[in-house]
């Protein structure tokens, strides 16, 4: 019953300002029994925050730090047509039945709900918000309140290129795109499916259709797509992007690793050895991204640093999610579903006190995730071993800058699709893989290539007795701490004979799963860094370079491997070119499996080693 009063004197104190609200400071209701002194206290503070303030703004959408939120992000749906690395697990994720998803009038009035009290953002996401059939509509149907001045749309991008005139017809007016990598092969090993030229497709179009900036999120994940920090800038030269590089953050099912996560300083640092000159940019309010400009380029590129550098401080986010629960913080567990007092007849009077009470409750910061990132010990970049999904050594061999140019020019579906596939190599019948970082610039990321066996060379110094037990034999690992640091180098080898059915389907790129060789070149290199998680008592190898082939032998039909791996330190390093050449050939027996059970494992083999205090070893 003290509720009443107390909105109706928000109310009479707020009337005379320009902005029709339902009240103008942060509100929290009278608890049961509470006396109206309390009361009057409470809203005498109230009253000198809005002194404190330019403009009045809602009671309800206002924090206890007053923190003002203008700004709503709607999921639309909890389905993905992707299943990124870091985003979900790879075999989706459990599914709200339909009945407890929103309907298109609940959004709407709840929108409409938010709008009147000082929402002027409204953002659409997911999951993919765009494969929700009647997203073109939801649009429009937004656009049609009164005091919504943006709405924008965060997409995987694959739909975009299809619906994107029929959106800004409706009133789409901003555009967020994900896209972690510009190389195809990689695209599709971090997402786990098709599409790398449907994503472009869709940029070009925004380009076209007038778009500016088109914003471009980039998860930034060490050892994945660091090494294409450049090229991603580069972009900006002559097309109207904003390149957004996020920090990786933690999600459920994504196995966030703090060892994983690159920094906006490190990422900063590393585009200006390329550009001196980058220019900051003025931060507008309540911005999340830190913005640089490379003089003389269209675009700029920014920062999202929501775990070096949060800015919790300045958010004015909410969030509601496709079942109806309203999120303050997106690190946050505390849900409130409006959905159900939304179906039990609640009020607007009613929701607007649930809201409130929820934005009231929001903490400063999304403190735990805070202290966890900070609390860890700083990654090291050199320490490339550490991250399971370390592929660095795939990269576009030619100035990835020429191609593009190539592709942004006039872009059209079938020059992309073209495009990508001279970088898959999908259109030749003799496929030579080979992930090598520092070839020279004629190589290519897949070209032909000749393998060329080692030759033997001189005396093989072995030890008569197990290294790796001790007096008693039991299992013991070896003590290096005194050996000299060498250079160290070994080169493994695996043949799996496949058969000519899956050896054809192979060879034209036709497998169900996708490309065979592309993923396990991956994961030859993935398998050489975490030998030491695998073998149990081989010593962490710090590996400064993973080099692995894979070429067609029509003769046999089969696929020959050849790994290589090189470090400096006090071990060798041939088990981890033996476990890349071994997981390599088991992922070619999981790519093929389904069509022929004569897949053959053979031929794992050492070829060579150098470095240490026995000698080299060259097998013929």
């Amino acid at each position: 019953m003290a509720a009443q009063p107390l909105s109706r004197m928000l109310r009479r104190l707020l009337r005379s300002s320009a902005r029709s609200c339902s009240s103008g400071a942060p509100v929290t209701q009278p608890r049961p029994g509470e006396s109206a002194r309390a009361a009057s206290e409470e809203l005498s503070r109230r009253r000198q925050f809005l002194r404190e303030h330019a403009a009045p703004f809602s009671a309800f959408l206002t924090d206890s730090f007053g923190r003002q939120h203008s700004y709503l992000r709607i999921s639309l749906t909890e389905k993905c047509n992707l299943r990124c690395q870091y985003c979900m697990p790879e075999e989706g994720v459990p599914l709200t039945p339909k009945a407890n998803l929103l309907t298109t009038e609940e959004i709407l009035t709840l929108a409409r709900l938010f709008v009147k009290e000082g929402i002027d953002k409204i953002r659409l996401t997911g999951g993919e918000p765009l494969i929700r059939p009647d997203v073109v509509d939801i649009v429009a149907q937004l656009q049609r309140l009164e005091g919504l001045r943006t709405i924008g749309v965060t997409t995987n991008g694959i739909n975009l290129a299809r619906l994107l005139p029929q959106l800004q017809k409706a009133g789409l007016s901003a555009i967020n795109i994900s896209l972690d990598t510009l190389v195809p092969a990689k695209f599709e090993f971090i997402v786990r499916r098709k599409g790398f030229h449907k994503v472009m497709e869709g940029i070009h179009k925004a380009i076209e259709l007038g778009y500016n900036p088109v914003k471009v999120n980039c998860v930034v994940m060490r050892g994945l797509n660091e090494d294409e920090l450049l090229d991603f800038a580069a972009l900006t030269e002559g097309l109207p992007l904003d390149v957004r590089f996020i920090e990786y953050m933690p999600f459920d099912g994504n196995k966030w690793n703090f060892k994983k996560m690159v920094s906006y300083k490190e990422m900063l640092d590393t585009i200006r050895q390329q550009w001196p000159e980058l220019e900051k940019l003025p931060e507008e309010e309540s911005s999340t991204a830190k913005a640089f400009k490379i003089p003389g380029f269209q675009g700029q590129i920014s920062f999202i640093t929501s775990m070096s550098e949060h800015f919790c401080g300045t958010c004015n986010r909410l969030r509601i999610t496709a079942d109806g629960n309203l999120k303050v913080c997106l690190f946050g567990n505390s849900e409130v579903s409006l959905r159900d007092h939304l179906r039990a007849g609640a009020s607007e009077q009613e929701l607007l006190r649930i809201i409130g009470a929820a934005v009231g409750r929001k903490k400063r910061q999304h403190a735990e995730l805070f202290l966890m990132f900070h609390d860890s010990p700083p990654a090291n970049p050199s320490i490339a071993s550490w991250d399971p999904l370390h592929v660095q050594d795939l990269r576009p061999r030619m100035s990835f800058s020429s191609q593009m140019v190539t592709l942004w020019k006039g872009c059209r579906v079938p020059q992309a699709l073209l495009l990508a596939q001279q970088w898959l190599g999908s259109g030749c019948f003799q496929r030579h893989y080979t992930s090598r970082a520092d070839s020279d610039a004629n190589s290519k990321c897949l070209s032909p290539g000749s393998w060329v066996p080692a030759a033997p060379s001189g005396p093989q110094l072995t030890s008569e007795q197990l290294t790796h037990v001790d007096s008693e034999g039991r299992a013991a690992m070896v003590d290096v701490g005194r050996k000299p640091d060498t250079e160290r180098v070994a080169v493994a080898s695996a043949v799996v004979c496949l058969g000519p059915v899956a050896f054809k389907l192979v060879q034209q790129n036709q497998l169900k799963k996708g490309d065979a060789l592309v993923v396990a070149q991956l994961a030859g290199i993935q398998a050489a860094k975490v030998t030491s998680q695998l073998i149990p008592l081989c010593h962490h190898v710090a590996l400064s370079h993973v080099q692995v082939q894979l070429e067609l032998d029509s003769t046999r039909h089969a696929v020959r491997i050849q790994a290589s791996c090189r470090a400096r330190g006090p071990t060798g390093v041939e088990m981890e070119a033996l476990t890349s050449a071994a997981v390599a050939a088991l992922t070619l027996y999981d790519m093929c499996k389904a069509v022929s059970r004569d897949i053959v494992l053979e031929e794992i083999k050492l070829i060579s080693k150098t470095g240490g205090q026995r000698g080299d070893f060259h097998q013929a």
